[in-house]
């Protein structure tokens, strides 16, 4: 299954840094999917909310000194 990620950073943000960054990410799950892009980008989970289903999971994520709004959704 496929799971977009969007990422937008909260933090340190720059002109860049404000437009959300999309990411596909094969996956069993959304839990996965936010593990694998956790992984991938070499960053800690701070939390992860996983609403009822068929609705996007809500996660940030710490990457050196910036916190990103991490959702994830089926793609």
């Amino acid at each position: 299954m496929q799971f977009t990620i969007e990422s937008r950073q909260l933090t340190h943000q720059t002109p860049l840094g404000s437009e959300p960054r999309s990411t596909t990410i094969e996956a069993a799950n959304p839990d996965d999917a936010i593990s694998e892009f956790v992984r991938l980008s070499e960053s800690e989970l701070m939390s992860f909310l996983k609403p009822g289903e068929g609705r996007e999971s809500i996660a940030t994520v710490k990457k050196d000194e910036s916190v990103f709004l991490i959702r994830v959704y089926e793609a």
